[in-house]
């Protein structure tokens, strides 16, 4: 019977967000191809985690263990990698498209001489063939691409896709230890410094307050500030307010930014341009308040505020104050 890969991005012991979206996309082609669906975890103590990814509904869960895999080097994960695939013999591998999972990728595929369709955002299977889209020319078009659902590599847009959730299956899913004879390789990590920051990356957060240029200078930052504070959020901003120098890159919501899917995206004084919206269109719930009634992203917006964000944003945190209160 033919076999899905999906491998499980994790870090600091925990499964990573991305876990549960590739899972639900391969079950979901598992069972439009008649396969069974493996998950494979690659670390060091990664079996810890073997009876939650378990929970989200793989047939096997595949673990590759070896101390020298404590952090993420190409070689060898990519070893790692190898030695699940030549376990489990999968037709489709599938990826996040985080920037771990890219490198992880195109190593594997180089490696292995596996195919290999890029940062995807929508992917089905019929018929013994795949069905992928993807975003082209910064997000202005989309590819449709089609290829034999054997030896393929299938990267998944993080934040795109719907995540799986825990299944409660009974019995649990087999636990599976794939043996690895070192490690090896030309690289080692010497050293990893995380960026001293204390807030949440924006591709984790449930709560997103983004600003545009609609704010009319950085003086006016403050507003998005108040807002985030009042809502719990995690702050971003447009591609031309970065450009601008306003904020740092690592805040940019977009196609050249971070794709994003909170529960709530606020989005001030942003018109909505095609970049923007492919970044953060998936949110579950959208409030968009711009001067514009006719700016695009009120197309998107499951609710609008026609008004000058100098007046609605601090109206809206007086309200949210007072119900903390």
């Amino acid at each position: 019977m033919a076999t899905v890969l999906a491998y499980l991005e994790t870090s600091q012991g925990k499964l990573k967000k991305s876990a549960p979206e590739v899972l639900a996309q391969g079950r979901r082609l598992a069972d439009s191809l008649g396969a069974t669906l493996d998950a494979l975890m690659i670390g060091k103590g990664v079996a810890a985690l073997a009876a939650q990814a378990g929970s989200y509904g793989p047939d096997r869960v595949l673990h590759v263990e070896h101390d020298a895999l404590d952090a993420f080097t190409l070689e060898g994960y990519v070893k790692a990698a190898q030695a699940a695939v030549q376990h489990s013999r999968p037709s489709v591998v599938l990826v996040a498209a985080s920037v771990v999972g890219k490198d992880l990728a195109a190593g594997l595929c180089a490696a292995e001489g596996l195919s290999l369709l890029a940062d995807v955002v929508a992917v089905s299977a019929e018929g013994g063939k795949l069905t992928v889209r993807k975003p082209v020319f910064a997000g202005k078009a989309t590819a449709v691409l089609s290829a034999a659902a054997e030896r393929v590599v299938v990267t998944l847009r993080p934040n795109v896709f719907e995540a799986a959730e825990p299944t409660g299956a009974s019995p649990p899913a087999e636990v599976v230890q794939v043996a690895l004879d070192g490690v090896g390789g030309r690289t080692r990590l010497v050293e990893l410094r995380a960026k001293e920051s204390e807030k949440l990356d924006l591709t984790e957060a449930d709560i997103i307050v983004s600003g545009g240029r609609g704010l009319k200078g950085p003086e006016h930052w403050h507003l998005i500030d108040s807002l985030a504070e009042a809502l719990g959020a995690v702050k971003g901003a447009s591609r031309a307010v970065v450009d601008a120098g306003w904020r740092p890159h690592d805040e940019q919501v977009g196609q050249t930014g971070k794709t994003v899917s909170p529960k709530l995206y606020v989005a001030v004084g942003i018109s909505g341009a095609i970049q923007h919206l492919a970044g953060m269109r998936t949110s579950k719930c959208i409030v968009a308040i711009n001067t514009d009634a006719e700016a695009p992203i009120f197309k998107v917006a499951d609710f609008g505020i026609v008004g000058d964000a100098a007046k609605v944003v601090p109206a809206l945190v007086e309200e949210l104050n007072k119900l903390k209160e």
